[in-house]
């Protein structure tokens, strides 16, 4: 009975060496599509920070203009408003530096469709280049350009009136085209940010149009998050609402009226007020007395006071005043 051949050493190393570029080829086409997830609070939290940032300077650069003509950069905001984005726009998007808030959020702008096209040469899901040129000029021209624009046409709108009855139908029809067109950028505006909720990606339509996906700029940084200034709110938020709950329920003139004893004046100084009228801080010339408290007041004080209030209290111990008399006189109003 013969043995079976010993197995070719040879041609078992010539298929391994067949097989392993396919793997190596399947392996670098599977981690160019590592899927990478950018938290969305850090998203809407670099685009609150770009507001607050754009408000910052609004308000520094309205203070300079302080001893100009009143209602001057009225007119002028949204050219104002223009300016200040596009500067923003000019310092960081434009010369492939992130914005004010992106850079608090570690993010960054990528080209997703040269990302999307990599392969063998991603590591961490967060490679790619920048926008490209045309990108970003596209990017001032609808972010900056379009809000200007919008904000002009619809001032010149309201202040021309087109949408009143009594313009003419041409003016009726532009009127609502630019409320439909309004209509239709926020229905879609809205579908994008249900998109983005879901996905994580494309913020606004803009991002969304031009391919510019927020990634983060170093895998390594942390989201630090301090919650100091939120319990601050919060603590106060409930103090001021409890305030606001008790308030109506305290009694001010029970309240006077045990503090009173406590009063840093003097005796005199108290016999003086009490002589003096406590509308006008002088001695009355004609003096009248509160009923039923005995509280001296100008004739004219409190005649006036009586008047314009019809439960008018005393002034000194909250009292309601239901008549008054000449001092000295044992009878008469």
């Amino acid at each position: 009975m013969t043995s079976p051949p010993p197995p070719d050493d040879d041609a078992w190393v010539r298929s391994h060496h067949r097989l392993l570029p396919q793997s190596q080829s399947l392996l670098s086409s599977h981690q160019s599509v590592i899927a990478v997830a950018i938290s969305r609070v850090n998203q809407f939290d670099a685009a609150r920070l770009d507001v607050e940032m754009s408000a910052m300077l609004k308000e520094q650069l309205v203070k300079v203009f302080t001893l100009a003509k009143p209602g001057m950069l009225f007119q002028y905001e949204p050219e104002l408003d223009a300016f200040l984005e596009f500067l923003i726009w000019r310092f960081s998007i434009w010369v492939d530096k992130p914005t004010p808030g992106n850079a608090l959020m570690n993010l960054r702008y990528r080209d997703e469709r040269v990302a999307a096209q990599l392969s063998g040469k991603v590591r961490t899901g967060l490679e790619g280049p920048g926008l490209t040129a045309p990108q970003k000029i596209w990017y001032c021209v609808a972010s900056v350009g379009g809000q200007y624009l919008f904000s002009r046409l619809q001032s010149f709108s309201a202040f021309r009136r087109w949408g009143d009855s009594e313009q003419r139908p041409l003016a009726r029809r532009l009127w609502t085209l630019v409320q439909r067109i309004e209509g239709i950028y926020k229905a879609a505006s809205f579908l994008n940010l249900l998109s983005f909720l879901y996905t994580g990606r494309y913020r606004n339509l803009i991002e969304k149009a031009l391919r510019a996906r927020l990634v983060y700029r170093s895998p390594h940084m942390n989201r630090s998050v301090s919650f100091e200034y939120m319990n601050r709110q919060l603590v106060w938020n409930e103090f001021s609402e409890m305030l606001l709950l008790l308030l109506p329920l305290l009694n001010s003139s029970a309240i006077k009226n045990i503090l009173s004893p406590f009063a840093k004046e003097s005796s005199s100084s108290n016999k003086e007020d009490t002589v003096a009228c406590p509308i006008c801080q002088v001695d009355p010339a004609t003096p009248f007395i509160a009923l039923p408290c005995q509280h001296r007041y100008c004739y004219y004080c409190i005649r006036t006071r009586c008047a314009s209030a019809a439960s008018f209290r005393c002034l000194r111990c909250n009292e309601p005043v239901v008549a008054i008399q000449r001092e000295g006189v044992s009878s008469g109003k």
